[in-house]
């Protein structure tokens, strides 16, 4: 079938998708300056990298409980949802219309239409299919392995996302991390819990607008071509500079801080990234953190929770793991650590609601936190840990 790709209300190019969502041939480009970065080079519109960035957008086949919402939808894959909502998002203004029914993208948006929690209520195992089930729904385009859903509340769009088994920490973890970035001062997503179908989940405002849109650091990396020299780190921090991002390793570095404290071990190039004004094209900055849930020993056993050696954590970021990644920080002195003081208690009373956690795992991971905060304060101040133990220091 052929469709215009679009970019709010911005004719990009003719594509033509099969019944699974898949790019199979490209036609008239419209307006180039829209079409997504990364996708294209000075030969063209790469076909492959189209269709990679068009089929990131679906429900990836390692969601939790995929096949039994496959089965309650009868349907084959989660590429088919795509077609039922015309690819739109709440991340981005990219969507499809169909050239012999054109649609308007005023009329059909997620920002400022509503939308049904049918999909979304599937996704967390509840409803059942139904012929008057809507179909029409933003989940069809958030992506991430735990199960998640849009919603409105109080007028605002929000995102709601689960835990995992046997621990179901990763929506404390969420809350966590915000509130030790805000009390350093750090840009990030703030998280609450709150109760979905039963179930203790973290859900946050949606930061994107609109007129905005969130562009991963993977596509962002993919506009420009790295010298074999360059880490792929700076090479990073080059491409956000030449997209006229002045404090982008300012703002990195905060980041690979917070997930040095949060043990983050799931930190990736699909999930921190750059916020453009989709209508102007304009690059506004960096994105607020967000997507902190594994991290915390998530799934760990209580044994395995160290805080003062992190090897077996393996993080697919830059280096092998949260501590070899705070090796490229070049500036630790730019938080006090003091402003994280008694943050621990906080912390025990919001692990303490979880019915999942023991009093054992709970203590351990705040003895954790703050020997994380600890640790962090030493290398800061150039204390080797031996020096820490010579001197008296107590590591909790």
């Amino acid at each position: 079938m052929l469709y215009t790709l679009m970019h709010r209300d911005v004719k990009v190019m003719d594509v033509e998708m099969d019944e699974f969502a898949n790019i199979t041939a490209l036609g008239k480009i419209y307006h180039a300056e829209h079409l997504p970065i990364g996708t294209y080079n000075k030969i063209g519109v790469d076909r492959k990298i189209l269709n990679k960035w068009w089929m990131n957008r679906s429900i990836p086949a390692s969601r939790q409980g995929i096949r039994d919402v496959l089965d309650t939808l009868d349907i084959s894959s989660a590429q088919e949802l795509i077609h039922k909502c015309f690819g739109l998002s709440l991340s981005d203004q990219y969507w499809i219309s169909p050239v012999d029914a054109p649609l308007d993208w005023k009329s059909i948006n997620f920002f400022d239409n509503d939308f049904s929690e049918d999909i979304g209520n599937v996704l967390f195992g509840k409803g059942k299919s139904s012929d008057s089930m809507s179909l029409f729904s933003p989940d069809n385009t958030a992506n991430g392995n735990l199960k998640k859903k849009w919603k409105i509340l109080n007028g605002k769009r929000v995102l709601v996302k689960g835990s995992s088994a046997p621990y179901h920490q990763e929506a404390y973890n969420e809350v966590i991390a915000s509130m030790i970035a805000e009390r350093l001062g750090i840009p990030h997503v703030t998280y609450g819990l709150i109760n979905e179908h039963d179930e203790v989940c973290c859900y946050c405002e949606n930061f994107i607008t609109p007129e905005t849109e969130l562009v991963s650091a993977a596509y962002v990396m993919m506009a420009f071509k790295r010298r074999n020299e360059v880490s792929e780190y700076d090479f990073y921090i080059d491409c956000c500079e030449k997209l006229g991002i002045k404090d982008a390793r300012e703002q990195m570095e905060k980041m690979l801080i917070l997930d040095y404290l949060t043990v983050n071990e799931d930190r990736h190039l699909n999930n921190f990234g750059l916020i453009r004004n989709a209508v102007t094209l304009e690059w506004i900055g960096m994105a607020p953190i967000y997507d902190c849930g594994n991290s915390l020993w998530f799934n760990k056993i209580d044994s395995q929770i160290n805080a003062e050696d992190d090897s077996n954590i393996k993080c697919p970021l830059w280096k092998k793991n949260p501590s070899g990644n705070l090796e490229l920080v070049t500036d630790l002195s730019v938080f006090d650590i003091s402003d994280l003081d008694g943050i621990e208690n906080e912390i025990y009373d919001l692990l303490s609601q979880s019915e999942y956690l023991t009093q054992d795992r709970v203590d351990a991971l705040c003895d954790a936190i703050c020997t994380r905060m600890d640790m962090l304060d030493d290398i800061a101040q150039g204390i080797e840990p031996s020096e820490s133990e010579d001197s008296g220091m107590t590591m909790l």
